[in-house]
Formats: structure tokens, C-alpha cells, sequence
């Protein structure tokens, strides 16, 4: 009868291991799969952003400067190794594109351009699903954080080593997204 309980009780448990770590793992891919919608938004805004700035080059023939900061601020984006990385160049890349939108106002011809404006209308669509894909990434990782950390979970993540992983945070001056006015 002691033998039968304890086959059980042995049973049990590794069921709810196997259980626990199909849950951690189904969970990580998850968390890999958000940051993929992320990464594709921000290929998207980066596409955007060039094509932007070859459009308004012709125009702001004096404000070389900012376009040149955009443009490095941008190549720094796409070649970012980490997501903090990745955070802090985008900071800067948002900086940008709000002192460029404003610099737009001393031109009337190219607010009146209807490339410029449907640019900028797909640029705001673009963060707008950025900001989305962000929210839905980090929920995504609290989720799999959580997880990992409740007791017994955090015993199975000592044995299988799971790294916790990092929210995606953008300073919060920098979360309004660029403003557009005409």
C-alpha cells in the first residue's frame, strides 16, 4: 500500500514537472514571438523613416544637420544588439523625428506634399502599432516572469536554469508619439 502512494505521489510530481516546464517553455516562445511583432513594427518605422527623409531632403536643404542625426540615429536602431540597446536608440530616433516635424512647419511646399503626408499619416499608423506590439510584449513577459518566479515553478527554474526576461520600456517623454500638425 506505501509502495502504491508513494509510485503516485512520485508520479505526481513528475507530471506536474513536465506540466511546469512545457508551460515555461511555451511561455518563453511567446515571449520571443511578441518581440518579433516589435521588431517587425520598428523595420517598419525604419523603412518609413528613410523613404521620409529622402522625401523631405529636397526641401530642408539648411537643416542637413537634423537629417543627419535622424539618419545615424536610425542606422544605430537597426543595428542594435540587445533590447536595451534597442531602447535607447529608439529614444533618440523619436527625438529626432519630433524636432524634424517640427522644422516641417517653416515649410509650407512640403506639408502641402502629398508623398510627405502620406508618409507621415504611415508613420503615425506605424507607432501606433509599435505601441501596441510593445504592450502586448510586455504583458507577455510579466506573464512569464510571473510564472517562473511562483513557488514551485522557481524550483524547477533553479534546476533548468530559465532566465527571467527584460521588459521593453521607452522613457516616459519619450512614449507620446511624434506629434504631426499642419
Amino acid at each position: 500500500m506505501i509502495e502504491k502512494i508513494l509510485l503516485a505521489t512520485i508520479l505526481v510530481i513528475v507530471l506536474y514537472v513536465i506540466f511546469a516546464y512545457n508551460s515555461l517553455v511555451r511561455r518563453r516562445f511567446r515571449v520571443k514571438e511578441a518581440w518579433s511583432d516589435i521588431e517587425v513594427q520598428l523595420k517598419r518605422r525604419h523603412d518609413l523613416i528613410e523613404n521620409l527623409i529622402n522625401s523631405v531632403k529636397g526641401y530642408m536643404v539648411h537643416e542637413r544637420e537634423t537629417l543627419e542625426r535622424i539618419i545615424q540615429a536610425r542606422n544605430m536602431a537597426v543595428s542594435s544588439k540587445s533590447k536595451e540597446e534597442l531602447a535607447a536608440n529608439e529614444t533618440q530616433l523619436v527625438r529626432g523625428l519630433k524636432e524634424l516635424f517640427l522644422l516641417v512647419e517653416n515649410y509650407p511646399n512640403l506639408k502641402a506634399n502629398e508623398n510627405f503626408l502620406e508618409l507621415q499619416k504611415e508613420l503615425t499608423l506605424t507607432e501606433d502599432k509599435i505601441q501596441a506590439a510593445r504592450r502586448f510584449y510586455n504583458q507577455t513577459v510579466l506573464d512569464y516572469n510571473t510564472f517562473l518566479h511562483i513557488f514551485p515553478n522557481n524550483i524547477l527554474n533553479l534546476i533548468f536554469n530559465f532566465k527571467e526576461e527584460q521588459f521593453f520600456d521607452i522613457p516616459e517623454e519619450e512614449e507620446q508619439k511624434p506629434e504631426v500638425k499642419f
